[in-house]
């Protein structure tokens, strides 16, 4: 059991310089917590609160070097939070097979987001933050705490893909809004995990001890090294998890 335990943390400390650097380290924690035991919605409950806590951690890393995400960090939040309810109460009530089966699909398309990507040089464009294209996001962010609140997995990818093509903000910046948006909106979808008592708090307590150590560490770090090294070990173990929750659940 301790040797388990000191995985989820190692995997927890991945996931948390994923998350901060692109996106998709829940990719990593729920297929770990799926394997330890437990039923997929309280895997995803769990996984919960590991990214609260992260997020805490990360908000604090980029605060400290000097990144100011105010206002429209509270802005994509507040609208993504209203979401995530709707979305984690469509997580509740799914079964557990087809669950497994979503997120394999899910994992299929992040690889092939992952492989087909090319780095755009988003520090060359001018932010576009106010009149229809803050309202877009504002529009668009509700959707993403839709899925957010059903799937964690994936969910930063699709802030940054807002975040960048909408609003033109710099890597650093949108990483810097997506950490806060994503606390804010977690807590609206724990609560209703936890309302309906699927969160194994040893667990998610655990995992989030390693989350909180790489997401502080990646916000301090930032994005500058080490992308193509996460895309490749992102591509392989993500390929691994989609084929063993495809072929071999249940």
């Amino acid at each position: 059991m301790e040797v388990e335990l000191f995985f989820l943390v190692l995997i927890g400390f991945v996931a948390g310089v994923i998350n901060i650097l692109a996106g998709g380290g829940s990719l990593l924690t729920l297929p770990m917590l799926i394997f330890l035991g437990l039923p997929p919605s309280i895997a995803n409950g769990t996984n919960r609160v590991a990214i609260l806590i992260q997020n805490v951690f990360s908000i604090s890393g980029f605060r400290s070097k000097g990144v100011n995400t105010f206002p429209y960090s509270i802005y994509f939040g507040l609208s993504a939070m209203l979401g995530a309810i709707i979305g984690a109460q469509i997580a509740i009530d799914i079964k557990g097979d087809l669950f497994n089966k979503i997120l394999a699909v899910i994992m299929v398309l992040v690889v092939t987001y992952l492989v087909l990507n090319r780095k755009t040089r988003y520090e060359d464009l001018i932010e576009r933050i106010t009149g229809k294209h803050l309202w877009l996001s504002i529009v668009l962010f509700f959707f993403v705490g839709i899925y957010g609140g059903f799937i964690q997995a994936g969910t930063g990818f699709l802030i940054l893909l807002v975040l960048s093509g909408v609003n033109q903000f710099s890597l650093v910046k949108s990483n810097a809004i997506k950490v806060v948006v994503a606390f804010i909106y977690t807590l609206s979808a724990l609560a209703i995990f936890v309302w309906n008592d699927q969160v194994n708090w040893k667990y998610g307590l655990i995992l989030s001890i390693g989350n909180a150590l790489g997401g502080w560490i990646a916000s301090r770090w930032s994005v500058k090294k080490g992308d193509g090294l996460v895309k490749t070990f992102l591509i392989i173990m993500v390929s691994i998890m989609a084929i063993k929750l495809w072929f071999f659940t249940g």
